[in-house]
């Protein structure tokens, strides 16, 4: 057997019965081989033509798919399924399932990179939050445009006119995504995802550059969500003592959550507790505890010495991405913006009781942040298109602002790889006050233009 391959996803599509006895005939290590010289991004096992299978049968696949992301360290698992098989598979594999579910090609398709430009709408629910979270922003990331649903009710609502979306996404699991630590943000803490035995291959899975970036965002409280971790060896203590002391400059924390001592030596504790990290049993003992949180970083920024000057070539992007995002604020608020001045300085901010405050980084061959300054009414605006209602909630307008300027620096990034620029984002760092965000920012230079929107107005600031 031979898989289809269609853009960067390559399929393999077995047919009739899979149980331990006949599926070593259907895929073997010689078919996975066949898609080394294929530029793919993305390996799965269709189950659309598959009649029955049991856990048996599906461990001979699984086996070999895991084997070939090792290697290759791209996506794996499986598609074209039902809502029964998915709870099937769910249940076969529990807490272990560490590889993808998508319900079709077509929305696999959606979570790889793509040659195209053009920004797929698509309607995204999973009961879990952090499975919701990182799907939304695989999907910011490629530049599409989830609309989110926050419960089932408004989800079933929303479903009820498929025209409105490319693809309504549910049934959907990402697993260990290629190379990438699974990574959310919840408040203003970014959470790490790592489970299994914790060795050397951290360093490879563990996007340094991208929590390097976070760091220069704002974010100062990094979570590691441990429960899945068996076991860790010296090379893991390693890297984890080197990721504290490198994130010292900015004041940053480091929580471990779950993480046992049944397999570790306890003595690995002792030298990650010497190294500044904590640990805690429970994820809400830290996210619950708005006291734990401002001391931790979660709610406060604090600048770097480390001052960047702006590139010549960050200068040249500079109206494109100014036009991404005034075209993105007019089309989620339909009000049209006017520039009113433009100039290199220091962030300043006017009026800043009544405003709300964001930042997003990218980087690649190009690196820099995006911070925007959001006078209350625009967020509340731009939340209201997001959620379908008005609220007065901070909290719930923070966290649709962050979905917001996700959205903007989706679009910054498919601008700037039009240019032949490859940029990967952050996720955004919201600022409930923007004395908190002048911390952060006090020492940048940048480039400040400040524009207006029915009166109201918004500031966008381009720096390193």
């Amino acid at each position: 057997m031979r898989a289809t391959v269609k853009g960067r996803v390559a399929v393999f599509h077995p047919q009739g019965f899979l149980d331990g006895n006949n599926a070593p005939s259907f895929l073997t290590i010689d078919d996975i081989k066949a898609t080394e010289g294929l530029n793919i991004d993305m390996l799965l096992v269709s189950l659309k033509k598959v009649i029955f299978f049991n856990k048996n049968g599906l461990d001979v696949f699984i086996r070999l798919l895991i084997s070939i992301r090792n290697q290759k360290h791209i996506a794996v698992g499986l598609c074209d399924y039902d809502s029964a098989k998915f709870k099937t598979i769910q249940t076969f594999y529990g807490s272990t399932l560490n590889f993808s579910l998508f319900r079709t090609e077509k929305i696999a398709e959606l979570f790889v990179s793509t040659n195209k430009n053009d920004s797929k709408t698509v309607l995204l629910y999973n009961d879990d939050p952090s499975q919701r979270s990182a799907m939304a922003i695989e999907l910011f990331d490629y530049g599409h445009n989830p609309v989110i649903a926050q419960s089932k009710k408004e989800f079933e609502e929303k479903k009820q006119s498929p025209d409105l979306y490319y693809a309504v996404i549910e049934d959907t699991y990402l697993g260990l995504f290629g190379q990438k630590v699974a990574t959310r943000v919840t408040g203003n803490a970014i959470i790490y995802t790592i489970g299994n035995f914790l060795d050397a291959e951290i360093g490879n899975t563990f996007n340094i550059a991208y929590h390097n970036n976070s760091l220069n965002v704002g974010f100062r409280l990094f979570i590691f969500d441990a429960y899945k971790v068996v076991s860790m060896n010296v090379h893991a203590l390693n890297f984890f003592t080197k990721l504290a002391s490198s994130g010292a400059e900015y004041n940053a924390s480091i929580c471990f959550v779950g993480l046992t001592f049944e397999k570790t030596p306890k003595s690995f504790k002792n030298d990650l507790e010497d190294a500044g990290i904590m640990f805690f049993n429970q994820m809400e003992d830290i996210l619950k505890n708005k006291e734990l949180l401002r001391e931790l970083g979660g709610s406060s920024a604090t600048s770097s010495k480390n001052v960047r000057s702006l590139t010549k070539g960050l200068i040249n992007e500079l109206s494109g991405l100014i036009d991404a995002t005034v075209s993105t604020l007019a089309m989620m608020t339909n009000a049209k913006a006017i520039k009113e001045s433009m100039n290199i300085q220091l962030l300043e901010i006017k009026d800043s009781k009544n405003q709300y405050a964001s930042s997003i980084g990218f980087y690649g061959d190009l690196d820099g942040m995006i911070i925007l300054v959001f006078p209350k009414n625009i967020a509340k605006k731009a939340c209201e298109l997001l959620i379908g209602e008005a609220t007065d909630n901070e909290e719930l307008i923070l966290d649709s602002l962050a979905e917001f300027v996700n959205i903007i620096g989706g679009r910054a990034k498919t601008l700037l790889s039009e240019k032949k620029n490859r940029v990967d984002i952050t996720l955004p760092r919201t600022y409930m006050d923007v004395d908190s965000l002048m911390e952060m920012a006090q020492n940048k230079k940048g480039v400040q233009v400040n524009l207006s929107f029915e009166g109201s107005h918004f500031t966008f600031f381009l720096t390193r």
